[in-house]
């Protein structure tokens, strides 16, 4: 709310916010503003609704419009369930004959007609945009045994002066990340639930004010932060969910400047998430449907299609051709067939007993005599030493692609032990082949930069502009990016405007900023054009 207040104050809008976080003066003063009406936008989170004096407030005030933004937390079928968000299906009698809209970027079929329901939306007229981001780049590896290294990789492969995020699924694995990353020399900065509201709002503050900044958090980190320019968003473990990875990778390239995203995924995420699932009070129902979800996010993962396609399909959205700027795309896909490798996993499982996990029965197919094996008598079993073709971590690639098409499932105790389903009967009998992706690990070339097009006496204007932004958004305390975007400061280098009429043409630039910030940028633009 902060963020978003602030950026629509310096373009003129009159906005406020109502949370926890403001001091009480703060508080008086925006209701006080709400009451004489001289505002234009006012952000309170759903909670606020629970107190009887604000709902007077509102009633007393002039409202035009209702906008329930984060939508999908309505719906028990969203992927990020929020049970306060139900009860403001009471705005309708609350303020009535107020226009309602509900607004979400991840939300399929079935959460939009939970949404309509849930908020007595019947009648209500549906606007679905595309969710095709095409200046994001999808890339998915197979987590090997040090998934610090890979992720290092990848960050040496991009601009230290880029902001990005790196999720992580527990809060140790957090600090664990950040104070490696710090180690290195990144400008790493761990967030986390477990931490006090000052540490996660000073995190926050210079995630969204200072460049070059990367944030290790938990889930915890992201909804509402808006910072146009976050380059990269890295998943260093999977989320549960399509609609998950969706929202938490939509976060980067907001400024439509090219950015990446990049997730790694291994067998014991699958196992971990699958446990997960399996625990809590919610209905049967409710677990199927997070399993079907969890199930579409490893098809993404494990698939030999374009990403992109594969990732609109799951929202009903259509690409007709493949996107050139994902993984598969830009690299292609080695498949195999890999029939005969899946016979002798799924017999394997069956003839240890359906009793063990990866690690046990890659041991068992390629002929490892150790103790816990002599011990089981598991070296006089008939799929002992069958699998000597293949190395271990090809067979690790196999398991988990067995598991992410059904064909075995995982026990529900988060021991990892495999079992096989009633889908893996067609194939030991040989009636179903099976093809599968083999894993590669390539050498990451440098990326290259979103003002990559610029060079030369081109680039060091862009800079001079840049250090100019920073001055005067460190001189107001507020983020770079609310006084001009990067594409922006492009389009001015571009286009060299001489002029503050000129300048008012450049792409970003209202009548605020031109008033503000015009004659500051102009000084350095017809300063150039002088050389």
């Amino acid at each position: 709310m902060h963020d978003q207040v602030t950026a629509l104050r310096q373009a003129g809008v009159r906005a406020a916010y109502i949370n926890s976080s403001l001091e009480s003066s703060e508080r008086r003063e925006a209701e006080a503003a709400l009451a004489r009406g001289d505002l234009d936008l006012l952000y309170v989170a759903p909670e606020r609704f629970r107190s009887q004096y604000f709902c007077d407030l509102l009633r007393r005030a002039t409202i035009n419009l209702i906008a329930i933004d984060e939508a999908h937390c309505v719906s028990q079928w969203g992927h990020d369930f929020r049970p306060e968000y139900r009860e403001l299906n009471a705005l309708r009698q609350l303020i009535p004959g107020v226009p309602r809209i509900a607004l979400t970027a991840t939300a399929d079929e079935a959460t939009r007609r939970d949404i309509v329901t849930q908020l007595e939306l019947d009648g209500a007229r549906r606007f679905i945009a595309g969710f095709d981001r095409p200046n994001i780049r999808y890339r998915v590896e197979a987590k090997g045994k040090n998934a610090r290294k890979q992720l290092l990789g990848f960050l040496a492969s991009r601009p230290r002066h880029e902001s990005g995020i790196v999720y992580c699924f527990s809060r140790a694995r957090v600090e664990r990340t950040a104070a490696a990353l710090e180690k290195d020399g990144y400008r790493a900065l761990a967030y986390h639930a477990g931490l006090d509201a000052e540490t996660r709002r000073r995190v926050q503050d210079r995630f969204v004010k200072d460049e070059g900044v990367v944030v290790v958090a938990t889930v915890a980190f992201g909804m509402g932060v808006d910072k146009p320019d976050v380059r990269f968003v890295v998943h260093l473990d999977p989320p549960k969910s399509i609609e998950s990875y969706y929202q938490e990778t939509g976060r980067a390239g907001r400024d439509g400047l090219p950015s990446e995203a990049y997730m790694l995924f291994g067998m014991q995420d699958i196992v971990q998430l699958r446990h997960l699932l399996s625990q809590g009070q919610t209905p049967d129902e409710q677990k199927r449907y997070e399993r079907q979800r969890l199930n579409s996010l490893l098809a993404y993962c494990e698939t030999t299609r374009c990403r992109r396609q594969v990732l609109l399909e799951y929202f009903d959205d259509h690409l007709a051709e493949p996107c050139g700027n994902c993984d598969v795309c830009l690299d292609g896909v080695e498949a195999w067939d890999a029939t005969v490798a899946a016979q002798k996993a799924l017999s394997c499982i069956y003839r240890t007993g359906q009793r063990f996990g990866v690690g046990h029965l890659v041991d068992v197919l390629l002929d490892k005599s150790t103790e816990r094996c002599i011990h089981l008598g598991h070296d006089e079993v008939s799929t002992f030493g069958i699998g000597k073709d293949l190395d271990a971590s090809t067979w690790s690639s196999v398991f988990r692609q067995l598991l992410a098409y059904g064909l075995v499932e995982v026990d529900r105790d988060g021991y990892g032990t495999l079992t096989l389903t009633e889908a893996s009967r067609s194939v030991l009998k040989g009636e179903r082949t099976i093809t599968l992706r083999r894993d590669t690990r390539r050498v990451r070339s440098k990326t290259r930069s979103a003002i990559a097009t610029l060079e030369g006496n081109a680039l060091e204007l862009f800079e001079q502009l840049r250090r100019l932004r920073s001055e005067l958004a460190k001189a107001q305390d507020v983020p770079p990016y609310v006084i001009f975007h990067d594409r922006t400061l492009a389009e001015m280098v571009e286009s060299k405007p001489q002029s503050l009429e000129d300048l008012s043409t450049v792409s970003g630039v209202g009548a605020k900023q031109l008033e503000r910030y015009g004659q500051a940028f102009l000084e350095v633009l017809q300063r150039d054009f002088a050389h």
